[in-house]
């Protein structure tokens, strides 16, 4: 098992954000995480990768306590994360942003020629060979997106947190969205994935979670989740 999260709660003054929750990540996987907007995913996202502390609760990444680490020191340990809106450096070009991340991450490579070397290829692999020495200015949407990727996978993580990356695709760009995220788990990177495209995250994921008010209200194969009563129940309303 490569994450553990144990009764992790997180309140904001009085809301709840997240109640006691229980999450068991297996190494490899792909794993969706689903629920109608304020959940709790994007909270979830941001407890296990350092952006804000549990008030209780323990968050373990394989086999080590990570609770309450900074993000910088998660990101060392192996977890990297992709968010909702998109915000490279904008005086960079793509390969620079890139090899920021490839100098910082875990095995961090100090050599600007190798890190140049290496973020080449992971801008190949996301679908942007041919951009590496533009300016991000000059991306719109589906690039940006391909660049976040890039830039995560670059710190090397064994665990990739993807937070809506399908959001504002046509239907061709989600379908090579979705070849390129199985590519990621091809390559033996355990990914955590919230998408609201629900075609999009039965094609992706092994099993799904779900989150309600905050809460885990089911969790198993894809199809069988999409199926029960209470997660139709929270998606569409009694």
């Amino acid at each position: 098992m490569i994450l553990e999260v144990s009764s992790v709660t997180k309140a904001f003054g009085g809301l709840v954000a997240i109640n006691d929750l229980d999450l068991a990540i297996n190494e490899g996987e792909v794993v969706g995480l689903i629920g109608p907007n304020g959940s709790g995913k994007t909270t979830s996202f941001n407890l296990i990768s350092g952006f804000i502390k549990p008030d209780r609760g323990e968050i373990i990444f394989n086999g080590k306590d990570i609770t309450g680490f900074k993000p910088h020191r998660i990101c060392q340990y192996g977890i990297a994360r992709t968010f909702q809106l998109t915000k490279p450096f904008a005086g960079l070009t793509a390969l620079q942003n890139v090899m920021i991340g490839m100098m910082y991450g875990e095995g961090k490579i100090r050599s600007v020629a190798k890190a140049k070397m290496e973020c080449e290829k992971i801008l190949e692999f996301v679908g942007l060979a041919r951009r590496g020495q533009a300016p991000v200015t000059s991306f719109g949407t589906v690039d940006r997106k391909k660049l976040e990727i890039a830039r995560a996978l670059a710190t090397r993580p064994r665990l990739l947190l993807l937070d809506e990356m399908m959001s504002g695709l046509t239907a061709t760009e989600m379908e090579e969205a979705v070849r390129l995220v199985k590519a990621i788990g091809d390559s033996g990177i355990t990914i955590i994935v919230v998408e609201h495209v629900m075609k999009a995250i039965l094609d992706i994921s092994s099993r799904l979670i779900v989150l309600n008010y905050g809460e885990k209200i089911a969790e198993g194969e894809p199809r069988e989740v999409v199926r029960n009563e209470q997660v139709i129940e929270a998606y569409l309303g009694e």
